[in-house]
């Protein structure tokens, strides 16, 4: 009988690293010995998973030995130093930072849409796309597939959680703050009083707020979360020209990540083609029924595997352009689960040895 490959989860203790756990634990299981890995002040812990409470090791190149695939939720300058040396010690990576997603010798997967290219691995690492990408690339993939896409501009969504645990202290931390008060809101500046310094991770305040910014500031004011969903999309896609346009707003939601999609393609296309393609789609629930108050919603996905479409509409002014919305779970297929399936794939291959 063939050996269960061993398989290392880098981060373990963090907010994508615990779905990580959870999500191991309830899918089949392909994997023999489970290695928990975090920083030195994590290590020492317990943490549930595949029905057991496993001890959390240190980050060591040591670590490693013996262990066939490890996935990666930390920080980019952590990937980037310890991923190599995993690989060194004879791990195959599937990394969730943004160290490697734009590396030519890195390949970019999304499961449902290029599951083939996990076979070309020259550095021994396959990236995952970016929380943000993952909810909306879902579903614009088979509508390429089947109108050619030309263009997209995009309007994401971001929740507190894509900040990490950080980011949703912050957000409960300010609710309760401007909590009970009916005043706060309707006058300049009273939100930022009553939330004072407690801005956590964003550059303003969250809460009855939302914040046109997410990420990093990069050339000619865009930011490197907007970024990310172009170089990303195109990789994913394999349209290295593809026209992109995105506006990156953080929102006063814990978990859940939307975008506003406006997507042109080559031929023309109606709502309810695009429809039914979707309803077809791999890893997408349609939810589009505005007459009875049916949207996809952040308050619904969570917690959920699949991209949540609707408010499909053909543009007014273009037969060959689409506007919906698309929201998911930032934490499952976002970051954990699209992890979770890159690792099994390779499981699976390490199974056929």
């Amino acid at each position: 009988m063939a050996r269960l490959p061993t398989l290392a989860v880098v981060g373990a203790t963090g907010a994508v690293g615990t779905v990580m756990c959870e999500i191991l634990s309830a899918r089949k299981n392909v994997w023999g010995e489970i290695r928990l890995i975090a920083s030195a002040r994590s290590a020492g812990r317990t943490v549930l998973c595949r029905g057991e409470h496993l001890p959390v090791r240190e980050l060591t190149p040591e670590v490693f030995d013996g262990v066939d695939v490890a996935m990666f939720d930390v920080p980019d300058e952590v990937s980037a130093k310890w991923a190599p040396l995993a690989v060194e010690r004879g791990a195959v990576v599937v990394d969730n930072s943004g160290a490697f997603r734009m590396d030519d010798r890195v390949p970019l997967i999304v499961p449902e849409i290029n599951a083939e290219w996990i076979r070309h691995r020259p550095k021994g690492i396959i990236a995952n796309a970016n929380c943000t990408t993952m909810a909306m690339i879902v579903a614009i993939a088979p509508l390429h597939d089947e109108y050619g896409l030309r263009e997209l501009v995009l309007a994401s969504y971001q929740s507190a959680s894509g900040a990490g645990q950080a980011g949703v202290a912050a957000l409960h931390s300010q609710l309760t703050k401007v909590a009970g008060s009916h005043a706060l809101g309707s006058r300049p500046g009273d939100v930022r009083g009553a939330v004072g310094d407690d801005l956590g991770p964003f550059p303003a305040p969250l809460a009855l707020n939302v914040v046109p910014w997410a990420g990093s500031l990069l050339d000619d004011g865009w930011s490197s979360e907007e970024m990310k969903m172009r170089n990303e999309t195109r990789k994913i896609l394999g349209l290295p020209d593809l026209k992109v346009s995105a506006t990156a707003v953080r929102v006063p939601v814990v978990t859940g990540h939307s975008v506003a999609v406006h997507a042109v393609f080559g031929v023309e296309v109606t709502a309810e083609a695009a429809r039914a393609v979707l309803k077809n789609a791999p890893g997408v629930i349609v939810v589009d029924d505005p007459a009875t108050g049916e949207f996809p919603m952040p308050i619904d996905a969570v917690g959920t595997d699949p991209s949540w479409v609707g408010r499909l509409r053909r543009a007014v002014d273009d037969p060959r352009a689409l506007d919906f919305f698309v929201t998911g779970d930032n934490l499952r297929k976002g970051a954990a689960l699209n992890t979770a399936q890159i690792a099994e794939l390779l499981a699976a291959e390490f199974s056929r040895r």
